[in-house]
């Protein structure tokens, strides 16, 4: 299995996951020229593509759905809410017919070769999810847009073999930063962003010996910025109530714009 961020980022989220014959986009928020830039570096055709999987409607993680589906017309799977909610932002245009599979969370499912199994996220969006997909062997996880985490969140991200993980902003930037007060309220709220602390105690529940890549992603462009959420989650791991220090394992962060490492497992 492979994963790559192709953008990740308070201003746009695009991840790609597969395995040798199926080839899979969790959200497709920037614009098609982008999408299509980030696959050709994975040598991936936008024909080649067996679904997209949205977390959530937010404009962020459906920018370029629109236009992305006319062209290419992947299928798109989604829990009712979520697509819903896509249906009635009017800058995503008409969707071709058919396109829509209708999710549910708790629910596997199976395209090609993998299985993707959907769960349940704390979110400000009509019914978000994180996934989970798998080929038997490896699996991966893009848990992102979580304000807060509990249990449940925690058996669906263990046993991983890498993983995108939001750590969105630092509480002490988010309070002295430029954003009105009732957003910051949101940003820090249960249904928003998983904050660089949170997102390294997050970490310290799923941590063993074969998780092998952990991508920080969803970095706000205000209020976080790459090195302050790599420390912070470091630190979090090495101080935790864990077996594990923080150089223990290869964590890296998403790039806002650009394509990111080549995750080959």
């Amino acid at each position: 299995m492979r994963l790559c961020s192709i953008a990740s980022g308070s201003s746009g989220n695009c991840i790609y996951t597969g395995g040798e014959h199926t080839h899979l986009l969790v959200d497709t928020g920037i614009s098609k020229k982008r999408v299509e830039e980030g696959l050709k570096a994975l040598d991936i055709k936008g024909e080649e593509l067996s679904g997209i999987l949205i977390t959530h409607e937010h404009i962020d993680h459906v920018q370029g759905l629109g236009v992305f589906s006319r062209k290419y017309e992947v299928p798109i799977y989604a829990t009712k809410g979520t697509i819903e909610g896509i249906k009635k932002i009017s800058s995503i245009g008409k969707m071709p017919e058919g396109l829509f599979h209708e999710i549910q969370t708790d629910e596997t499912f199976t395209l090609g070769e993998l299985k993707v199994e959907p769960f349940k996220i704390s979110h400000d969006a009509n019914e978000p999810s994180g996934y989970r997909i798998g080929d038997g062997k490896k699996s991966v996880a893009v848990a992102t847009d979580l304000g807060k985490y509990d249990d449940y969140t925690v058996e669906h991200l263990k046993n991983l073999d890498a993983i995108v993980l939001e750590a969105n902003h630092d509480l002490k930037m988010l309070e002295v930063g430029p954003y009105p007060y009732p957003l910051k309220r949101r940003v820090a709220g249960d249904k928003g962003h998983l904050s660089n602390e949170l997102s390294g105690r997050l970490l310290c529940d799923i941590l063993h010996d074969n998780l092998k890549h952990v991508v920080l992603g969803h970095l706000s462009k205000e209020n976080n910025y790459e090195e302050l959420a790599y420390e912070t989650v470091k630190l979090e791991v090495t101080l935790g109530d864990n077996p594990y220090k923080g150089d223990d394992f290869p964590i890296t962060v998403a790039k806002r714009s650009s394509v990111s490492e080549i995750i080959d497992l």
